[in-house]
């Protein structure tokens, strides 16, 4: 069996001491085959956040995939938002869209942020046609029997939380998607977890969101999903901090 931890939201900058301290633990005791993280590492985008987050994802000791979030965008400085939204993710490069081995397994990183959007919130999410042609070539291209999971940070389509992500070309990707052959796409952002199946064109894709590691919860309290893959068959455990 193979066992995924997928975290997502913690906010550094803004994260629950307790909550980081209980999964770095759980980590370390049951040693999951990889750690999925769906953006939102920081708070702000600033430099001592990235860094604190880089020796935490580090300390893990596991393989590691990160996707960025809209608070891994710089915050303040526009000039650096426009052309160097990245640059403070050096520390963190070797693990963002990091291609993991994983037998069985295809990882797709799809972008859902955006730099600049026609509306005021530009928190909420983004799929631009190059964001989705660059994951769908991907998906098409994994191995047939590969269960494949599509990583990004909004959700595609609204998942029944308290907070919305109003995901832009959301629902037209997620059925791209899933007519590509993607099982699953793993989401964050909402700070609530949920698991819902939707069912395009005769195929099942279910629709993944974590939970928060931060101190900003919203209906659950601090949580990862544990995913559990045998054969091609995966189930979705909610981790919850006592």
């Amino acid at each position: 069996m193979t066992r995924l931890f997928h975290v997502s939201d913690v906010h550094f900058g803004c994260e629950d001491p307790t909550a980081i301290a209980w999964f770095g633990a759980l980590v370390r005791e049951e040693a999951p085959d990889a750690v999925i993280m769906t953006g939102d590492l920081t708070m702000r985008a600033r430099a001592h956040e990235f860094a604190a987050a880089a020796r935490w994802l580090e300390s893990l000791g596991r393989p590691v995939t990160v996707e960025v979030g809209n608070h891994d965008l710089p915050y303040f400085n526009l000039f650096a938002r426009f052309f160097t939204p990245y640059q403070r993710y050096r520390a963190l490069e070797q693990m963002i869209e990091q291609p993991l081995d994983i037998k069985g397994l295809s990882i797709v990183p799809l972008k859902t942020t955006a730099r600049f959007q026609w509306r005021l919130n530009w928190s909420k999410g983004h799929v631009s046609t190059r964001a989705l042609q660059q994951s769908l070539a991907l998906v098409e291209a994994a191995p047939g029997d590969a269960l494949k999971f599509v990583v990004c940070h909004h959700p595609l389509v609204e998942g029944g939380t308290r907070m919305h992500s109003r995901t832009r070309g959301g629902r037209a990707a997620l059925e791209a998607l899933a007519k590509a052959g993607a099982h699953a796409v793993l989401t964050g952002h909402v700070h609530d977890p949920f698991d819902i199946a939707h069912d395009i064109a005769g195929r099942e894709v279910r629709l993944i969101g974590a939970g928060t590691l931060s101190e900003r919860t919203r209906a659950t309290r601090p949580s990862f999903n544990e995913i559990r893959i045998q054969g091609g068959d995966f189930a979705t455990h909610v981790r919850t901090m006592d």
